[in-house]
């Protein structure tokens, strides 16, 4: 129920994760799944402690990125900083790493390091053709990254790239690229129901102006 309701109704998934963790606090799987619900919700802190928890139960690194993110949720990106060059970082697979590289470009930013983060995010993963999990949401941090810095050529630039890689829509890149171009996005259907209004109103306009007639002449 954690994961199926994470997405869509996290404070429901923070709920049933509580449920489990009281029924089965020595359970990894259980006391990650509240790391990640907690996470979710905000609480930095107690999905922390959660994913220490599960770590130390399973010995895996899996976990050290979020771990990290949850430093800078707490306003320590220092200690994110230290976590992206400690040895746990090269046992990462490379979706990991590249997780973990996002994190650290996240801590820099939060520092006000601005350069310093737009040169973590510049790696091999960034300048791949290829297109895997996490490259929309990493083309787009250095978008973002860049447009902060006043590039906004660049920032442009790498938002249409992210646009391109973003097959899920996982990010909203493309809005992003369209206030760029100062493209507005209009309703439709308020526009058709402005103007049947507008004709809804003229029509009552000239049917009225009739009657008026008809009773003065009467």
């Amino acid at each position: 129920m954690v994961a199926r309701l994470i997405d869509e109704d996290p404070e429901a998934a923070y709920a049933y994760s509580k449920v489990a963790l009281r029924l089965a606090s020595r359970v990894a799987a259980v006391r990650e799944a509240g790391g990640f619900a907690a996470y979710a919700n905000q609480k930095y802190g107690e999905a922390l402690a959660e994913f220490r928890a599960a770590r130390r139960m399973t010995g895996n690194v899996d976990l050290w990125p979020v771990m990290a993110d949850c430093e800078r949720g707490l306003g320590r990106p220092e200690k994110a900083l230290d976590m992206a060059g400690a040895p746990e970082v090269h046992k990462l697979d490379k979706a990991g790493q590249v997780e973990m590289r996002l994190v650290a470009a996240g801590a820099r930013r939060d520092m006000g390091q601005l350069d310093a983060a737009i040169v973590t995010l510049q790696s091999p993963e960034l300048a791949s053709h290829s297109v895997q999990p996490w490259t929309a949401r990493l083309r787009y941090a250095y978008a973002d990254a860049l447009l902060a810095a006043g590039r906004t050529g660049e920032a442009r630039e790498w938002f249409a790239k992210a646009v391109e890689s973003d097959r899920d829509g996982s990010t909203d890149a493309s809005d992003r690229l369209a206030a760029l171009d100062g493209v507005e996005f209009v309703d439709a259907l308020d526009e058709d129901e402005d103007e049947h209004g507008d004709e809804i109103g003229d029509d009552q306009g000239e049917d009225g102006g009739a009657a008026s007639a008809e009773r003065g002449e009467g």
